[in-house]
């Protein structure tokens, strides 16, 4: 989501939505590396799995 939010900024709001993107993208990485070092699980397994999840799933399953 934060990276869709660089479409159309530029200088100092493009870098600043840039390194919020960088932020949350490392986040999610380490947490597919720790959940799956903890769980026995293949990280690129893993993380093809949530990107599917993602791709794929609503954005508040409980709305329905």
């Amino acid at each position: 989501m934060e990276r869709a939010k660089l479409a159309g900024l530029q200088g100092e709001e493009h870098d600043a939505q840039l390194n919020r993107w960088r932020t949350a993208s490392e986040a999610v990485q380490a947490a597919i590396t720790a959940h799956a070092a903890a769980a026995g699980l293949n990280r690129y397994e893993l993380e093809q799995a949530v990107k599917e999840a993602v791709r794929h799933g609503r954005e508040d399953p409980a709305a329905e």
